[in-house]
Formats: structure tokens, sequence, C-alpha cells
């Protein structure tokens, strides 16, 4: 019999970097558990349920994952009926959103903390299968003397990730018992089904979430490929991978020798940089086709059989004209669908007072769409902008908030009205609010909470109407689950998002370039780009967005002569790319075109507004090869 001081001991034996006879990931865990974590063995710790509050903002935030999830759950239940386990659903905090077991054990299970609220987060529980596979992100079981909590030594728990379709772990799938045979093995049979249980919700998520774009499953045989495929990724109109299954992020990563565990490198990336097809190949492989045909290989010469969705119908463009958008957001942009959509969005927003994050890259216009916004909101008060990154860190608590004369050492003899303050009856726009200390982040949600600000030194807070908008090019949610970013004061600025897109990805690049050349004009001067300039900025990726092209227009502007910007007025770097190629003519001008786009025909096609047939034709017209 294994006891509690046996326990202790062999945790002991690994904290001193002894061998045990234990699994790696069971070791490393402990480890984690004594080193990181801070936690006593010796120390036994009940099961932490939530309180009722906070478990209704974990549920209400896993509503979507729940709602896909739940027939699978539910299938998976059905199959370990009779066997007296409990299925779990975390949330990527650990916490229990969705439960199903026995209600005869019901004070049992919520004792063990088997149970809806339980947080089995490793730095709260210790070694535990939920906990362990948020810190590992691969499926694995914890079998009684595994865990690190003596509490728990009892149960044995078996838990797989899932993953979203952008990559990232966002809950794990859990089925545990209160006892269990003594043998580790005797859960191998469950391993199975939870990490297959928890493919198919991953699955049926990207599916939900791509009806408009193409999706390719994958199968190693081809017997189970329309029924029961084992990866999936989806892919958009420009030929990008868009989503992925876990399954799909490993084939993607190993095709190419990346990291699956950082989705960046494989979101939108073009599919052919991964596989030897184009976007256009995908009708091949619908089931219009027998399916041992349906054959596709990766760059690593890994051969799958494949199985091609197609999308539903595209997006429309919305039911209004661009005329019937508010000025200040039809300045914005032009007139393709989904930017027209993006206005219409922002448009009927404008008008309600919602508080909206915008998210999108450095230099995409983030602050002029948030004062569009504001021109079209109808509020008779300021607009006050606050760029959260750019003031220091002990002067952002004053320039927010105020303060009283005599506050602080060098403040004003008069006092100061703070920048909430000033955005009274307004829009206060909190640019890049992912980079504002943790400290302001709790004075802003009671700010906004409560209505009130509370000046620098002052002990009577003063009443403020403001209308919020907020801006990151950071993913505020990752931040949220690696805590840099409080999750209460993200759903306070959250209740509406509006994406911008890239530079590279705007439709309505020429419309953009348009503006910007009419702005660098003046008097009779009407500014002109030569079709060797507009190719070369269309092949450029634009890691600076339109701050970047508008500077790269006014160099072009001030250099040029006749009016017209040829591609030596640009600046060096694009000039010198071009230069490479030997631009001097539409031959010239696609081959620059085409190594840009790493000669994907699709996507460059797309930049130059031809179709592939027509790119392929003036490849062999002018007799151009790729160079290795």
């Amino acid at each position: 019999m294994f006891s509690h001081s046996d326990h202790i001991r062999e945790i002991e034996r690994v904290g001193r970097g002894l061998p045990v006879s234990r699994d790696d990931m069971v070791v490393k865990s402990w480890l984690r558990c004594l080193e990181h974590h801070r936690l006593d063995p010796a120390q036994t710790c009940e099961a932490y349920i939530v309180p009722e509050p906070r478990f209704k903002e974990h549920r209400q935030q896993s509503e979507d994952l729940i709602n896909i999830a739940r027939s699978g759950l539910e299938h998976l239940f059905r199959q370990v009926a009779g066997q007296n386990y409990v299925l779990l659903l975390s949330d990527r905090q650990g916490v229990t959103v969705e439960f199903l077991g026995d209600p005869l054990f019901d004070n049992n299970l919520r004792k063990a903390g088997l149970y809806l609220g339980s947080e089995w987060s490793e730095w709260r529980a210790g070694t535990c299968a939920v906990g362990a596979c948020l810190e590992t992100g691969e499926a694995l079981t914890i079998h009684q003397t595994d865990h690190f909590d003596n509490t728990h030594t009892p149960l044995s728990c078996t838990a797989a990730p899932i993953y979203d379709a952008r990559g990232e772990l966002s809950a794990v799938l859990d089925i545990s018992l209160l006892s269990s045979p003594i043998q580790k093995a005797s859960q191998n049979l469950a391993l199975h089904l939870v990490t297959a249980t928890a493919r198919r919700i991953e699955l049926a998520n990207l599916m939900a979430q791509a009806p408009h774009q193409w999706v390719l499953r994958f199968s190693r045989s081809p017997e189970f490929l329309d029924v029961d495929p084992e990866a999936a990724i989806s892919i958009d109109s420009l030929g990008r991978i868009a989503g992925m299954t876990h399954g799909g992020a490993k084939i993607l990563a190993r095709s190419t020798g990346r990291d699956w565990r950082d989705p960046r490198q494989l979101i939108g990336e073009p599919v052919s940089r991964f596989f030897d097809m184009e976007i256009d190949d995908l009708p091949d492989l619908t089931r219009r086709r027998p399916t041992q045909e349906r054959l596709v290989f990766a760059r690593d010469g890994n051969a799958l059989f494949a199985h091609a969705i197609e999308p539903h119908s595209r997006t429309r463009a919305p039911a209004v004209s661009r005329e019937q958008i508010p000025p200040p957001l039809r300045r914005l942009g032009g007139d393709a669908p989904e930017i027209v959509s993006l206005q219409v969005k922002a448009a009927k927003l404008a008008r309600t007072g919602l508080p909206i994050l915008i998210q999108g890259e450095t230099g995409t216009g983030k602050e002029h769409l948030a004062r569009a916004i504001h021109e079209g909101s109808g509020l008779k008060g300021q607009f006050v902008a606050i760029n959260c990154a750019a003031i220091p860190e002990q002067l952002i608590e004053s320039e927010l908030f105020g303060y009283l004369p005599g506050a602080f050492t060098g403040a004003s003899a008069k006092g100061r009205k703070g920048l909430i303050e000033q955005a009274d009856g307004g829009t206060l726009f909190l640019d890049e609010i992912g980079d504002m200390p943790l400290v302001l982040q709790s004075r802003l949600l009671r700010v906004l909470a409560e209505a009130e600000v509370l000046p620098v030194g002052g002990s009577v807070p003063r009443p403020v109407q403001i209308r919020v908008v907020s801006a990151s090019h950071r993913p505020l949610q990752t931040l949220v689950a690696q805590g840099a970013f409080r999750e209460d004061l993200y759903y306070r600025l959250n209740a509406a998002t509006l994406s911008l897109p890239a530079l590279r990805d705007r439709p309505d690049f020429e419309w953009i370039v348009a503006q910007i050349l009419a702005r660098h004009s003046y008097g009779e001067r009407e500014l002109t780009l030569s079709p060797a300039a507009l190719v070369a900025l269309k092949s450029h990726d634009w890691p600076g967005n339109i701050r970047e092209l508008d500077n790269a227009i006014a160099v072009g502007a001030a250099l040029a002569e006749n009016c017209v910007v040829e591609i030596g007025d640009l600046p060096d770097h694009l000039a010198a790319k071009a230069g490479a190629a030997g631009m001097g003519d539409a031959g010239a001008a696609l081959g620059l075109m085409l190594s840009a786009c790493g000669w994907n025909i699709s996507e460059a096609a797309r930049r130059l507004g031809l179709d592939r047939s027509t790119v392929h034709r003036q490849i062999k017209r002018y007799r151009l090869k790729q160079k290795h």
C-alpha cells in the first residue's frame, strides 16, 4: 500500500534530481509544482470550486464551444456508461464549464472536484490531468499517485486538449474515475476515446467557423476519409491557411519543418507552401472523384488522402450602397464588399454607445476608424485619444485620472483635469490598451463600472459619461490567458470587435494608393504612378501597413518629375528590389511580382488583378523562370 509519506518522499526525490519510476511528463509536472508553482507535497488541499459569479463568467465565455461540443460529449459519455466515469470540459484556465456524471454520486464527485466550477489548473491543484494537459498541450493520463496532491491520489484522470481554429489551446476534455484498477494501462482505452472525441470537436468547430471557405480534411486511409478524418484545415478565397485542427497544424508544421506550437508560422501562409497544390486544384478533391484518387503530397513527401468541401455561398455585399454610409466612415475604404461590410458594421455600432475593441496590425488605421466612429455617434463631447504604450508608466495615472493641487511633487498649483474627464460626454480612445499596466487596468475597470473618476490626491470621485473605443495590435484574448490582461476588463471593453485587415490583405489596395496620391498632390499637380511603380508597391509586404505606404508615396511625390512617380522615385528598398529584377517592361514587372509571391501563381494573379491563365500565358511569353 502506497502511503502518504511514501508519496511525499518520492516527490522530494524528484526535487533532488533523483530517478523515480514515473512517466517523464509526470516528473516534469512534479518539478513545475515544486519549482514554479511553489507547492508543498505535504500540504493537502481540498478541491477548489470557483464562486458562482465567476463560474457564470467562465461558462458564458465558453458557451459557443459547449454548444458545438455537446453532441460529442454526450456520445463519449454513452460509450463509457456503466463504468463510473465522469466527464469534464474545462476552459483555458482549467475551470470546469461542462459536466456529465451520475447524479447519485453528486456529493462525492463535488468533494473530489469532479464537478461544475472546479478549477484544475496546475498551480492550484498540483499535477492533474487537466492542468498537465494545459501545460504540455498533449493528451495524457494522470493515474492515482501520479497526482501531486495526496487529496487526489484515489482518482484516475485522462485528458486531451481541444485547440481552436487558430491553433491556440482553448479547452481540455477529461474523463475521470473516483477509483480505478491499480494498473495505469487500464486507462489506455480512455485515452484513445477522449483523444478521438477532442479531434471530432475540433473538426466540428472548424466547420462551423468556415462556412464560406474551403475545408480540406485528411486521412491516411481512404476508407475513413469521408466518415472520420484525422485532421483538417480551412483555406480562404486567396488560397491561404485560415484555420486548422490540431492534427492539421501538425501536418502543416511537419511538411515545412516548422513548430506547430507557434501557429503564427502557419496561419495566413499559402497552401502551396505546404502541399504540392494550388487553390484551383481543390475541386478535384471533392466527392466527385473516387476516394482512392484524392491523394495529396505534402512538401516533406508525406502522402495523404484528402476530401475538399466547397464553400457555401460567398459573402454578399451588404444591402446598402456606399452613399448610405456616413462620410467619415466612407472615407476609410473603397467599395470592395469586405470593406463595405466593415463600414456598415462600424456605422451601426457608432450609434449604439457600446464599447468597441478595434484589432489590427500597427499602421492599419485604428485611430482613424475610432475617430470616424466618434464622428458618426452624434456625441457632443470631445474625441480624446490616449496611447497607453507611449505614456511613461510613472505618469500614466495622473494623465488618465488627473490630479488635485499639490497631489505630488512637481504637480501644477492648479491641479489638472485627466484625459478621462476631458472625454466626458464624448469618446475616450484607448490605443494599445494591451500595454496598460495591470494596476491601472484595475482603476480603469472601476471608472467604467461606476462611471466616475477619482483624481490623484482626491477623495471625492467625479461623475463621467464616456463612450470607450479601444484598440490593440496584440490579441487581447491571448493576453488574458497569459494573465497579462484582466479578464473582467476585457469583457467590459469588448462588447463588439472590429478587425482591420493588414494592408497586404486589403482588396481595395489601389483605392488606398489613389487616396494617398491625391493627398500628396497640390494645385494643378495631380500625381500618378507608373505601371512599374504600382507593381512594385503591390509586390511589397507592407509590415508597416498604411503608415509605411504613405511614407513611400510621400518620398515618391517629393522626387517625381512630370507628376508621374516612377520606380526610381520610390524609397531605396523598393527601387532596389525592382532594379534587381531589371524592371523596365511588363515582363520584368511580372517577374518581380512572382518573386514577391514566392512564385505562387494564384497569389500573383490576385495582386495583379488577373486570372491564373493570363499569368501562365505571360510567363511563357516573357520566358520567365523561377530562380533557386
